[in-house]
């Protein structure tokens, strides 16, 4: 139970809690903070977890775990989820883009994070050459900020959710 509350950075669940759960917070809120626990703690930047041993695990639904990421690891918030299904199936949730609140704000470059992506297989090596190539063409009249929105916007595009 600990390690469960550990890993969403929620701490020992406190007096009146039920299943590590507060009383009166959203599961929803629950599942978010645990898998972002889990991504902060990755050394490679993503995580990989069959939904249903999540569900087990924090003792909800896998429907709930869809919803959750469905609505909160999008690409507008700085993630991509690669899902399959069946049997063998897996969830992959990858930190894509890292938020830029001014020019010098993250040392890592857009071509940076692409190659990264490709490198983790959330895009193929294709969509790597055309994302580069489109951004160095940018380069020249958009800043560091303005780069790191036309990548978000084009992976929300590549995602099917215009």
């Amino acid at each position: 139970m600990q390690e469960r509350d550990a890993a969403a950075g929620a701490g020992s669940a406190p007096a009146g809690s039920k299943g590590g759960i507060e009383m009166g917070n959203n599961l929803a809120d629950f599942i978010e903070r645990f898998i972002l626990g889990k991504l902060i703690n990755s050394q490679e930047g993503h995580v990989l977890m069959r939904r249903n041993d999540l569900a087990i695990e924090l003792s909800c639904a896998p429907s709930q775990i869809s919803y959750v990421l469905n609505t909160r690891f999008t690409p507008d918030r700085g993630f991509v989820v690669e899902s399959r299904r069946g049997a063998g199936g897996f969830v992959r949730i990858v930190s894509i883009v890292p938020e830029v609140k001014e020019e010098s704000a993250s040392s890592e470059t857009v071509l940076q994070v692409v190659a990264r992506l490709a490198e983790a297989k959330v895009i193929s090596r294709r969509e790597e050459a055309l994302l580069c190539y489109m951004l160095e063409m940018s380069a020249n009249f958009l800043g560091k900020k303005d780069q790191f929105t036309v990548l978000r916007e084009a992976l929300h595009r590549m995602a099917g959710k215009v």
